[in-house]
């Protein structure tokens, strides 16, 4: 029986060249593809060993895609994202931190989660920008899906306009469309989440992320992922401590993980750190890049707790 759930893709993608050929099986093969969407873009890929709800929010990313590139064609996405200015270097900010024996702290805002509920109120991401800079981290995270973590684009612009931090837009991407959508909106990174993409998926994204100048997080949750992370051209490789079948979170994960990561890679430990022992704990595994956000929206004072985190190391 097939794990994913397919249905047919989209036309050419303007000034971009194919993707490499899908690996979504012969059976669950795309057909005639609508014209708003490129013909080179994977089929929905809905792997079936994931939670429920993962799969109603992938299932919701690929119908708001449907939706977004609707109204605003590929061609004009591309045209805006090609016109949206320099990006910052996301990575680089990221080595200029190890460089100086400091933590690279990625900082994320995100008003809620499905499985904490709402995480800060009033949300005010300008601010938590400025806050987040002022203690010294090296690159934002802005949670911009509605549905699920009531972000919105609108977020991830107002961040990145209050400070001079690099910023990651943190969403489900499975559609070259939402990489353009990210750099027209200021993004600088977008995240590829492994769990949620076949290799080609991954691949293509990719491509067009780069021919933007902009980074790549590719995320992994287990040992199979990330070894599909390191088929992929960035160095980036984000691991997650948090068990997306149920959503607990365990430093372990990263411990196990960093060793076997290439020296020419950056390791990312993401969820479950909350303390400078934590911080700790991570950078005596290998893993000197954290991205955290929940512990932190989570306090009155949000600049000393990055601070603390930052300074852990």
């Amino acid at each position: 029986m097939n794990d994913t759930l397919t249905m047919n893709t989209l036309g050419n993608t303007p000034g971009h060249p194919a993707g490499p050929a899908s690996d979504t099986p012969p059976d669950e093969a795309p057909g005639a593809a609508p014209a708003s969407f490129p013909a080179s873009s994977p089929a929905l890929h809905i792997p079936q060993d994931l939670p429920d709800t993962l799969q109603r929010i992938l299932a919701d990313k690929y119908e708001e895609v449907r939706e977004r590139s609707a109204a605003t064609p590929l061609a004009e996405i591309e045209r805006r994202a090609r016109g949206a200015g320099p990006t910052r270097d996301f990575t680089g900010a990221l080595c200029h931190a190890l460089a100086e024996d400091r933590i690279g702290l990625i900082a994320e805002m995100k008003q809620s989660s499905p499985s904490g509920g709402r995480i800060r109120d009033p949300y005010e991401p300008a601010g938590l920008a400025r806050a987040y800079e002022t203690a010294g981290a090296a690159c934002l995270s802005v949670l911009t899906d509605s549905r699920w973590f009531g972000g919105a684009p609108e977020h991830l612009k107002e961040a990145r306009a209050a400070c001079a931090l690099p910023v990651l837009r943190k969403d489900f991407c499975v559609h070259p469309w939402q990489v353009f959508e990210s750099r027209a909106m200021g993004a600088d990174c977008v995240l590829l989440i492994m769990a949620a993409l076949t290799d080609a998926m991954a691949q293509e994204l990719e491509e067009v992320a780069r021919s933007l100048d902009m980074a790549v997080l590719a995320e992994a949750h287990d040992e199979r992922e990330l070894q599909r992370a390191f088929g992929l051209q960035t160095r980036l490789i984000g691991i997650n401590n948090r068990d997306l079948r149920t959503l607990r979170t365990d430093l372990a994960t990263a411990e196990a993980l960093v060793p076997h990561v290439p020296a020419d890679r950056i390791p990312v430990a993401e969820s479950g750190v909350r303390t400078p022992d934590d911080v700790r704990r991570m950078s005596a595994a290998g893993a000197r890049c954290l991205l955290v956000g929940e512990h932190l929206l989570r306090q009155t004072d949000v600049t000393s707790a990055a601070r603390a985190l930052v300074e852990a190391g």
